[in-house]
């Protein structure tokens, strides 16, 4: 085998199993996708079936992989335990876990009715965001990372955290004209908190098996969804490279992070953000 050959081989995920959380979401099929090319296996993971088996069917018939969606509820231990044991029923192993699950707090489309404010910001969605985006991620390395503990090789732990866990929202981005202070849209707190949870999970983890499971984080910024044009225009301003991130950019990041390309990773913040973080 020549050096550019073994230095190809360094990123293949070949034979793979490598579960996603949230997979039928924005960026889960992306991640999935990525997997999928470079070989790997991805198990898809959401709340609903139908979307995570249309398009495990997708990806193998486009990659000749064995991919397979599940129904889970990852704030359901019971559930996790089990979907557990179909997985090894089913590869016999678990190599990976991206935990890319997390609900997405929106801004309100009304102003008048301002419950993303923190003075009026409900306690049954705090808890059901954290619920998802960091009591999820915790009960999914509690068994899926356990198992990956347990292969000959290892495997890797993926946090999908955000730019948002490495500094505030700027709230002045989502000001609208014409409404008082205490009216005006801001991101919502538990946006920050799950993602800046998740770097301190990602740290535990990564010292907890450190001779089998590596675990980082990866932290996206922006990424372009259909935002109003004004929206991008003031936000690109934010970013050095002055623009958000295309769907598909945040795909070479992850497959070099879960693939034998970066095995002495470990620990690992990295921000995928255009640059925003470093001013």
């Amino acid at each position: 085998m020549s050096p550019s050959e073994s230095l190809t081989d360094l990123f293949n995920l070949q034979d793979r199993v490598i579960v996603i959380t949230g997979a039928a979401g924005f960026l889960g099929a992306q991640h999935a996708e990525a997997i999928a090319a470079y070989g790997g296996h991805p198990v898809l993971l959401d709340l609903t079936y139908e979307p995570v088996h249309e398009l495990a069917g997708k990806l193998n018939e486009q990659y000749g992989v064995r991919s397979v969606g599940y129904a889970v509820d990852i704030t359901n231990e019971g559930q996790i335990d089990a979907n557990v044991r179909e997985i090894i029923g089913q590869f016999g192993k678990i190599d990976g876990l991206v935990n890319n699950a997390a609900n997405n707090p929106k801004m309100e489309s009304d102003p008048e009715n301002s419950f993303s404010r923190l003075e009026s910001f409900p306690l049954a969605v705090w808890n059901a965001d954290l619920a998802v985006g960091l009591t999820g991620a915790f009960l999914c390395a509690k068994y899926y990372g356990a198992v990956i503990n347990q292969n000959p090789k290892g495997g890797v732990i993926l946090n999908v955290s955000s730019d948002l866990g490495l500094i505030a929202p700027d709230q002045r981005l989502y000001r609208r004209e014409g409404f008082a202070e205490e009216q005006q849209p801001v991101k919502p707190v538990t946006y920050s908190v799950v993602k800046t949870g998740l770097i301190g999970l990602t740290r535990y983890l990564a010292t907890y098996w450190p001779s089998s499971v590596r675990c980082n984080a990866l932290c996206p910024g922006g990424v372009e969804n259909a935002q109003p044009e004004s929206f991008l225009r003031e936000v690109s301003t934010h970013i050095p490279m002055g623009r958000l991130a295309r769907v598909d950019e945040l795909q070479g990041a992850l497959i070099w992070m879960l693939s034998d390309a970066s095995t002495h990773l470990n620990g690992a913040i990295v921000p995928i953000d255009g640059g925003r973080t470093a001013w």
